[in-house]
């Protein structure tokens, strides 16, 4: 019986495939974790070695093209993390595995251009060198560095094999490499002295240092955690080991990278979708070497190829943006939990509101638990009122008594916030004289009114038409804006407050990371402004200027059919507000509400985030709810809407699973977009074990079910919305 190398391919199937290694090369030299290039059907595909095995004589097999790695692409600890993540979420192995690869080393396996700005760096050791074969490319390389730091895309022109070369030297500890721009720096900025409570967080989690541990970093909105990650941060270099940094948007890197590089004298390493291929293949091979280096990211983070990994931390852990929606639907902070327990390395979970799950874990025993309970330096937590608009006539989603706290506000030489989770000028264009609305023909959902672009914008979609000038219905002129984005604010303001620049903060405004960065900038200097913005704005940003924070609408979440929409608009209204009185001078926040009288608008005010968070937990555990019941989600769509009930009957009927209840199959909440109907089918369990046995045995039933190519389906463990 031949040996074989069973492999993962990127593509949409569950089981590895069986492949003889390239011509020349013996299965026992192929490590397991290395990419190969593989024929499969008429393509090529780049696929990761999962196991050896064997196979009867009589096999047929076809030889992989070419072996790209002499060592594992992934460190053992990522790599046993991914493969319980491709199983936990139901996903086929291959796509998890090319999910965790930058696209040049997916796709390409090499990206040569993208490392011509790499220096490589030797760190002599004449016992290590010894062990070098005489003629490698190992050895060839050793002895091109001794002369100090050279170009890596020389030395590639150079030498033969001078990438598996340099791997095998970063996996000995032999070399360093960074880019020119991320070269290790010195510190410029000292730590601030920490108050009591933040001393006693950084003692606690530096002893867990060493070893697995999850702490609950709960501190209230400025109370200065990011200072508690950087003194564990420091303790983590100086033993001589790498950290991760998780933050949930990219608008919150640049502030953060730059507080970072500031203060550690350590390369810090910036990771998330909006870098260019050659920059995250750089970061990729960077984070590949033994030096103690920081990675700082979103989601995507998690899967940066550290191999000595000493600590994790996740800032604002409750953030939904930690979810992947798409494709490889993991949660990042979950992900990350089982990193460091493969690792043996501590986690911090930092917020000010955090998650449910995340505090019910810490009634289980199962996180330590920190609490902040002070702001940072001399700042007070800001006054909060509940503002009742039932009776007044609002001025472009703002009250009197709103505009009034903004005047002052400015005219005191501060900042104002006004938040309202929408984008664009207007929900909904209306026609006064037939009734006739700006419905998506694909999505059965309002197009919204950008006024600015001209265009009506599908937000779902994102199909765009333009403005029209007459009805397209009756062809009268009486077309009507209802309901107020964010552009319809910035313009209101800027009418009403014309001697004060409005700064809009959201996704049309601030497209890139270097938009985003901009427009913090001009805040940043603390002169007289109002900002106009979406959660972007919401999230970690120390805006020191800002002592007014007006909730525009807060009443979106309330009578939601989703049982998470309370938590994360109480998540919502305390980041918010946590924006206001930051620096010397107390904030205010005013929360404007048709519904003052509602129960969590009294809970948060009489009890704050810890109150609202117990009696939600309470209710959850009555109703069976996350995080005391564990969910899956199995969602269809197809042009055709009997396809997708057909798929999702025959699936239910498939789940005979004792503890496993089965919902539906319902209409998505948003049952049309982009002209695919859309349903889905709620699996839940009491035990998380019951429903992954129940999924194990669904899997198979829906690859061979005869729609399965027929639409698109796919599970989501652990939900953060139903739609």
């Amino acid at each position: 019986m031949p040996d074989v190398l069973r492999v993962a391919v990127p593509a949409p199937l569950p089981e590895l495939f069986d492949y003889l290694p390239p011509a020349g090369v013996a299965v026992a030299d192929i490590a397991v974790g290395a990419r190969l290039r593989v024929p499969f059907g008429p393509r090529e595909l780049i696929g990761v070695v999962v196991e050896h095995g064997q196979v009867a004589a009589s096999a047929r097999l076809r030889n992989a093209n070419a072996l790209f790695d002499a060592t594992p692409v992934f460190p053992e600890s990522l790599w046993r993390s991914l493969l319980w993540a491709a199983r936990y979420y139901a996903y086929p192995l291959g796509e998890a595995l090319a999910s965790a690869l930058p696209a040049p080393v997916r796709d390409r396996a090499e990206a040569a251009s993208a490392h011509r700005d790499l220096v490589l760096r030797l760190r002599p050791d004449d016992a290590l060198r010894k062990s070098l074969r005489a003629g490698s490319a190992p050895a060839a390389l050793y002895d091109a560095l001794r002369d100090g730091p050279r170009s890596w895309s020389m030395l590639r022109a150079q030498l033969p094999q001078a990438a598996t070369a340099k791997r095998r030297l970063q996996q000995l500890g032999l070399i360093d490499s960074w880019s020119l721009d991320d070269a290790p720096r010195a510190v410029t900025t000292t730590a601030p002295p920490l108050n009591s409570g933040q001393d006693a967080a950084v003692t606690q989690i530096i002893a867990t240092l060493g070893g697995f541990a999850t702490t609950l970093l709960d501190g209230i909105t400025g109370s200065g955690k990011t200072e508690v990650y950087l003194a564990a941060i420091e303790r983590t270099l100086a033993r001589g080991e790498q950290a991760l940094v998780l933050v949930p948007e990219i608008g919150l890197t640049p502030q953060t990278l730059a507080r970072f590089r500031e203060r550690l004298s350590a390369p810090v390493l910036a990771w998330h979708s909006g870098l260019a291929d050659g920059a995250r293949a750089r970061a990729f091979e960077r984070a590949r070497g033994p030096e103690p280096i920081v990675v700082l990211g979103t989601r995507s983070a998690v899967f940066a190829p550290l191999p000595k990994l000493g600590l994790i931390v996740i800032d604002e852990e409750h953030d939904a943006s930690f979810k992947q929606h798409e494709g490889f639907r993991y949660h990042a902070r979950d992900v990350a939990l089982v990193r460091a327990k493969q690792a043996g390395i501590p986690v911090v979970l930092g917020s000010a509101t955090p998650a449910l799950e995340s505090l019910a874990n810490v009634e289980r025993g199962r996180y330590r638990h920190l609490r902040l309970d002070a702001r940072a330096g001399h700042a007070r937590p800001p006054s909060v009122d509940v503002v009742d608009v039932r009776r007044e006539r609002l001025h472009d989603g703002l009250g009197t008594r709103a505009l009034d706290a903004i005047r002052d506000a400015l005219a005191r030489g501060e900042q104002a916030l006004v938040f309202r989770n929408r984008r664009g000028f207007a929900p909904v264009l209306h026609c006064i004289d037939c009734g006739w609305h700006s419905d998506c023909e694909r999505c059965e959902r309002p197009y919204t009114m950008h006024r600015g672009r001209a265009r009506l914008v599908c937000h779902h979609c994102h199909r765009e038409r333009p403005l029209p000038k007459q009805c397209p219905a009756c062809g009268g002129d009486s077309l009507t804006p209802v309901g107020v984005g964010t552009e319809r604010l910035e313009t209101s303001l800027s009418q009403r407050f014309p001697d004060v620049p409005v700064l809009r903060i959201d996704r049309d405004a601030a497209r890139s990371a270097d938009q985003f960065e901009r427009a913090l900038a001009r805040a940043h200097d603390g002169s007289a402004c109002i900002l106009v913005g979406t959660q972007m704005l919401a999230k970690g940003h120390d805006l020191h200027g800002v002592t007014l924070a007006v909730i525009a609408d807060a009443d979106g979440g309330l009578y939601s059919a989703d049982p998470r929409a309370s938590e994360r608009l109480a998540q919502l209204i305390v980041q918010v507000a946590g924006r206001a009185g930051r620096g010397a001078r107390r904030g205010q926040v005013l929360i404007q509400t048709h519904h003052p009288d509602h129960a969590l608008f009294r809970t948060l005010l009489d009890g704050g985030y810890p109150a609202f968070a117990r009696e939600e937990l309470r209710l959850r555990e009555a109703l069976a709810l996350p995080p005391f019941a564990s969910q899956a989600l199995l969602r269809a769509e197809a042009r055709e809407r009997a396809q997708v009930e057909q798929f999702l009957r025959d699936a239910a009927a498939g789940v005979a699973h004792d503890g496993v209840t089965v919902a539906g199959p319902l209409p998505a909440p948003h049952a049309r977009r982009a002209g695919y109907e859309r349903a889905q089918l709620l699996l839940e369990a009491a035990a998380r074990s019951d429903l992954h046995a129940a999924l194990e045995a669904l899997l198979p039933q829906l690859y061979r079910h005869p729609l399965s190519r027929k639409l698109r389906w796919s599970i989501d463990v652990d939900p953060v919305a139903l739609d």
